[in-house]
């Protein structure tokens, strides 16, 4: 958790530390760094509502070596310290202004301190990638000494490759009496790698954080280094693997940090398929096209239309909608989706339901229908919504505030049709301009969740608030109705 905040642009409050801790816990995760107990009092507040949260994991502080940011993680009730000790003679030179065996003297004394305060150490080298090895050993033999419990290697910068990381580990698993683990950044691309290489050669502990957070390119992703483990290594790491998603979907809303789509495993394409050649493949084998059951780690696959899609795509998506097509009508309903693909357009579950109903000529009338809203919104005025809605023929006023007209109308229609769709929660809400120009026609495409069923569903207007209400309108009569 401390590497992941050091993100840029990203500063958790105790209330989100806590929930992050708690899942990471749940996860059983080993060791949660929760922080740096020298940054701040507030800070320090949210280490110590971690460590006497109740969890199972080890609770752990980052320290330079300096006995005050010990004293400072003591006050936190931590149950480890986390001793970083610059170890390049680039860090040592620049840093700190010391010589070698300044630096082991101060590392060595000021583990012997933390061990005498009952705490459990790791004792970390800083920049070990680019430090002598020699030095790097006798620093960690002093360590070992005034009683470290565990040691890191670190590789700050993400300058390793797996085969050099091999050859490291193995020496340094063979040659010291303590365990090690491996700290790597991704700064070329290989931290997985590195990391998954160094607990081949005999690493004992992995450093990892959600969704690869950390500064400049990130850190080792919790998510990839226990999945290379368990799927490809066949090794059981302990880790509840079906709450990996979760997980990595809590921590992007609560750093704000998104996770690219095609992030590994996570990256919300990652169990996407549109081509139909796979979608093809699937239909006959789930294996031909995915390397391992998205079930494993909380997921769900899923087909999306669009200019790549096959027949097969088609007949699949239909077949999860409940609707049943013949050849003539499927080969129909499939020139409509390729007409709007080659269109440049996204076709929606709301979209194919649309195409599918008006070719099978069962067009259903909307069990939520929009009889009228209005807005008042400006610089002096809470943005406030007012909706009208006939909801199975029962007539609802209902309002609602948020942050912009459209949050609260959307808030409105919640609040309006709570009755018959409670716990929707709105997941996803992107805005693209079609055309250009201040009358630009703009589409809005929303992603609607009840109880773990998705859906997705459209508007476009010239107006953004009639696409936006739109598009939760189509969403939540397609949710009402599946239910």
């Amino acid at each position: 958790m401390r590497d992941g905040e050091q993100t840029p642009g990203v500063a958790l409050t105790r209330e989100k530390k806590l929930l992050i801790a708690r899942a990471l816990d749940e996860m059983k995760v080993n060791v949660i760094e929760a922080g740096s107990a020298i940054t701040s009092a507030g800070e320090r507040e949210s280490i110590k509502a971690v460590a006497n949260a109740g969890l199972n994991a080890e609770i752990c502080s980052y320290c330079r070596i300096v006995k005050t940011d010990v004293d400072h993680a003591l006050e936190c009730d931590v149950d480890s310290i986390h001793l970083v000790t610059p170890v390049s003679d680039l860090h040592i030179r620049t840093k700190i202004k010391k010589d070698r065996d300044a630096v082991r003297q101060i590392a060595a004394d000021v583990t012997e301190y933390a061990k005498d305060h009952g705490l459990i150490v790791e004792l970390s080298g800083e920049d070990a990638s680019r430090a002598d090895l020699d030095f790097l050993k006798a620093i960690y033999s002093d360590g070992i000494d005034a009683g470290a419990d565990r040691l890191c290697f670190c590789d700050t910068v993400g300058l390793l490759v797996p085969e050099k990381t091999t050859e490291i580990f193995r020496d340094l698993s063979s040659s010291l009496k303590a365990p090690i683990s491996i700290h790597c950044h991704n700064d070329f691309g290989l931290a997985t790698a590195n990391t998954v290489a160094a607990l081949a050669a005999g690493a004992k502990q992995a450093h990892v954080t959600i969704n690869g957070l950390g500064e400049r390119a990130g850190n080792a992703s919790l998510e990839e280094v226990v999945m290379c483990l368990e799927w490809l290594y066949k090794y059981d790491t302990g880790i509840k693997h079906e709450q990996i998603y979760r997980t990595s979907r809590l921590v992007s809303r609560l750093t704000g940090v998104p996770v690219s789509p095609n992030k590994a495993l996570v990256g919300g394409n990652a169990f996407t398929h549109e081509a139909g050649i796979h979608v093809h493949g699937l239909l006959a084998d789930k294996a031909t096209y995915e390397p391992m059951s998205p079930e494993y780690i909380g997921r769900q696959r899923q087909i999306v239309l669009g200019k790549h899609a096959g027949r097969s795509s088609v007949a699949l998506a239909l077949k999860e909608m409940g609707l049943e097509a013949d050849e003539a009508q499927t080969e129909e309903i499939f020139n409509r989706v390729k007409q709007m693909g080659d269109q440049g357009k996204h076709v929606t579950d709301a979209d194919l339901q649309t195409i599918a109903e008006t070719v099978l000529d069962i067009y259903k009338e909307p069990l939520v229908k929009l009889e009228e809203f209005t807005i008042v919104s400006g610089n002096r005025v809470t943005p406030t919504a007012s909706i009208k809605l006939n909801v199975k023929d029962r007539e609802i006023v209902q309002a609602g505030i948020g942050n912009g007209p459209v949050d609260a109308v959307i808030n409105a229609i919640r609040r309006a049709v709570s009755s018959c769709a409670e716990d929707v929660i709105l997941e996803e809400y992107h805005v693209d301009a079609v055309t250009g120009g201040t009358d630009a026609l703009v589409e809005v495409r929303v992603k609607l969740s009840k109880e773990g069923k998705s859906i997705t569903a459209s508007g476009a207007r010239t107006d953004i608030i009639m696409a936006s209400v739109e598009a939760v309108m189509n969403g939540l009569n397609r949710l009402i109705r599946e239910e």
